[in-house]
């Protein structure tokens, strides 16, 4: 069946998908655009909005609003809250994990509850805290039930990251966890396999060591992950931090 032409071409455009109609038609056409589409704040608006974009040299303020402001992929429509992360943002350390869970959902802050009481344990261990270190994600919405990140959700929020890497400019970076760890290094390894040695990311040592929740769950590892901090504090000691 052939959509009447008012209804094709509100289709079209609230996927943004360019339609070419004679001059004459425009105002009557327009008419009927916003009762199709559910009009500004209507049921389809979401699909009709243009994702917000950030220049490359954005500011942390401007950043900090392309964030909350962000519709690039579907975990806009699920958030309560974004997770832009926080901490120095003229730190030494950055540590990214990989995405929001529930109480940092509700929070807007990054690893908070019982991992993120390990995190911070696991920083004061060799000297430092919250306060000293930057600490972000991946994502930076929580992915319904906790369920791993899509790559296209990694990839919308991916310019985010390197431009908080990029302002901050860390002497080393801890990849928390496997899903952290594979988005930075573009790799599917374990953690077994990316752990215990110095990658690279664009000119910034990494280290990659196991995630706070899985260290709960075995705290036989927690010898392992001792290891990684002393190779990052080695490294960033070595890249003068």
């Amino acid at each position: 069946m052939t959509l009447p032409e008012q209804q094709r071409r509100a289709y079209l455009e609230a996927m943004g998908i360019d339609v070419w109609v004679p001059r004459d038609a425009d105002e009557a056409v327009d008419e009927d655009v916003d009762e199709v589409v559910g009009g500004p704040s209507g049921p389809n608006s979401f699909a009709a909005e243009a994702a917000p974009t950030c220049s490359a040299d954005a500011d942390w303020d401007e950043l900090r609003a392309c964030v909350a402001d962000c519709t690039r992929c579907e975990l806009a429509q699920s958030r309560t809250n974004t997770v832009f992360g926080v901490g120095n943002t003229a730190a030494d350390w950055m540590i990214i994990g990989e995405a929001p869970g529930a109480e940092e959902d509700r929070q807007g802050e990054p690893f908070v509850g019982r991992a993120g009481k390990l995190l911070d344990q696991m920083l004061h261990a060799i000297g430092q805290s919250r306060e000293s270190v930057f600490i972000a994600n991946i994502l930076k919405c929580r992915p319904p039930n906790n369920r791993d990140p899509k790559p296209e959700e990694a990839a919308s929020c991916r310019e985010y990251l390197e431009r908080q890497i990029e302002m901050i400019g860390p002497k080393i970076i801890l990849a928390v966890g496997r899903i952290a760890a594979q988005n930075l290094l573009d790799t599917d390894d374990p953690v077994g396999r990316m752990r215990g040695h110095a990658h690279d990311l664009d000119g910034i040592p990494l280290v990659v060591t196991y995630h706070p929740a899985y260290l709960l769950r075995s705290p036989s590892q927690k010898r392992k992950s001792w290891s990684d901090l002393c190779l990052a504090t080695r490294l960033a000691a070595e890249a003068g931090a």
